[in-house]
Formats: structure tokens, C-alpha cells, sequence
């Protein structure tokens, strides 16, 4: 008669955690997307590590992306507020600002994520990855921060800047063009429209209380839909406003 595993261990079969590594390949990949060969591998593979591959480690907050992405979106916010410093040379800060805001929200994160195909590769336990983590909005979010994170203590600013040029060009001609709110913005195409006006709702809350996440979908009518997801309600909105907007009136720079 074949021995039952305990029931701690069959668990543990069930939620298998997979080796915190990159192969050669996908390192390569990673490096060429990024513009850049990193000097230090490891910093690399804590960028692309999500929690849940390292949550059975002492160190589960050194292994995982979360320190780097923290800094990422610093470097980001310079980057890109430089940027738009140098390009809008006759805007007032009251201007600067939403365009900013537009280019670094988590929504304009994983989007340049997905832009550079680094979904594919973020390393996280089995049970995640089947649930679809490889394709949601905060874990692309997330990940795209921290690479900035370890692009810049790698290769310093100029890394990072590279990388987000290259990873924020679909976006530079058309979200930095909206000065107004999304919120607004949206309102007012729906009046010119003769649509209804815009209905927001709460689609998902999750995380602890001194870190929520909001999932918010935004509706017109019956079939103009979409969803955003943000650290508060009220950025969430903004990101599915956003996100129909762009499905329904793009902007031109």
C-alpha cells in the first residue's frame, strides 16, 4: 500500500514554489529589452521576483521586488518630470503637473510593462501564476518600478532613462497630451457625445488596510467599458477614466 504524504506536505506539493532563478535565455531577453547588461545578476532576479516566490524566506522583503520598486518610482518620477521640464518649455507647474501624473500612475506602469514583454518573465509560486498574476495591472506595475530600481543602482541614471524612453514611447505622444483630469475629461466627451454620463464602482478591494488596492470600472451606457486600479479610489477612477478615454477619443500630441 502506497504511504499517505502528511497533510502539510501535500499542501505544500499544491502551492509548489519554483526556484528563484532566470535562465540564460530569459536574462538575455530581459537585458536586450532593457537596453542594458547588468553588471550585477542578482539585481536583475530581485527585480522580476514577486513576493509569493520568496514568502517562505526570512528575507522575503530583501528577495522580492518590493525595496526596488519603491526606488523605481522615484527615479521615474525625475525622469519623466525632466522630461516634460525640457519638452513644454512654455507650461506652468499648474500645467506640468497633470501631464506627470498621467505618465507614472501604476496604470502607465504596466503598460509599459506589457509594452516590453516583461510579464513573461517575472518569477512567482505556481498557485499565482495560474491565477493570472503574470497579466495583472499591480504586478506589472510593480515589476516595471523595480526594474528602474535596479536599472539606476546598476548603470546609474542614464540606464533608467534609456529604459523609459524605450518603454514609455506609445505613451509620450498621447497621455502627456491630456492637461485636463480623466475624470473631467471624459465627462465632457460623454456630454458632446449625447452619451450618458460616466458611473463609477467599486469592481475589487484587496490588500491590508495601510496598503488597499481598488479595482474601479467605469462604465457609459451598455457598452462602453473599462477598469483601472490604483492605491486609492480616487486614482483608480482616474486610470479607468483614462482607459476609456483611449479607447474612445485618443489623444494626439
Amino acid at each position: 500500500m502506497k504511504p499517505v504524504r502528511p497533510k502539510r506536505t501535500r499542501q505544500r506539493a499544491r502551492h509548489k514554489v519554483p526556484a528563484i532563478s532566470l535562465s540564460s535565455q530569459a536574462r538575455a531577453s530581459l537585458e536586450a529589452a532593457l537596453g542594458h547588461r547588468f553588471k550585477d545578476e542578482e539585481l536583475l532576479l530581485r527585480a522580476m521576483t514577486h513576493s509569493s516566490a520568496v514568502s517562505h524566506r526570512k528575507d522575503a522583503v530583501k528577495g522580492s521586488y518590493q525595496r526596488l520598486e519603491f526606488l523605481g518610482d522615484r527615479v521615474l518620477g525625475l525622469v519623466i518630470a525632466e522630461r516634460l521640464f525640457l519638452r513644454h518649455t512654455t507650461e506652468r507647474e499648474g500645467s506640468l503637473a497633470p501631464r506627470l501624473n498621467r505618465l507614472v500612475n501604476k496604470s502607465s506602469c504596466a503598460e509599459a510593462a506589457a509594452h516590453m514583454g516583461l510579464g513573461q518573465h517575472v518569477i512567482m509560486a505556481e498557485n499565482e501564476i495560474e491565477a493570472g498574476g503574470r497579466d495583472r495591472e499591480s504586478t506589472l506595475g510593480d515589476v516595471c518600478e523595480a526594474v528602474i530600481g535596479a536599472l539606476y543602482l546598476d548603470g546609474g541614471l542614464k540606464a533608467a532613462e534609456t529604459f523609459i524612453a524605450r518603454a514609455w514611447a506609445p505613451q509620450f505622444s498621447t497621455r502627456a497630451a491630456r492637461l485636463k483630469d480623466p475624470k473631467t475629461l471624459l465627462q465632457e466627451w460623454a456630454q458632446a457625445s449625447h452619451h450618458e454620463l460616466p458611473r463609477y464602482r467599486v469592481r475589487e478591494r484587496s490588500g491590508p488596510d495601510h496598503a488597499p488596492r481598488f479595482t474601479i470600472e467605469v462604465s457609459i451606457g451598455e457598452d462602453l467599458t473599462a477598469l483601472g486600479e490604483d492605491g486609492s479610489k480616487q486614482d483608480a477612477e482616474r486610470a479607468a477614466a483614462l482607459k476609456l478615454l483611449d479607447q474612445v477619443s485618443p489623444a494626439d500630441d
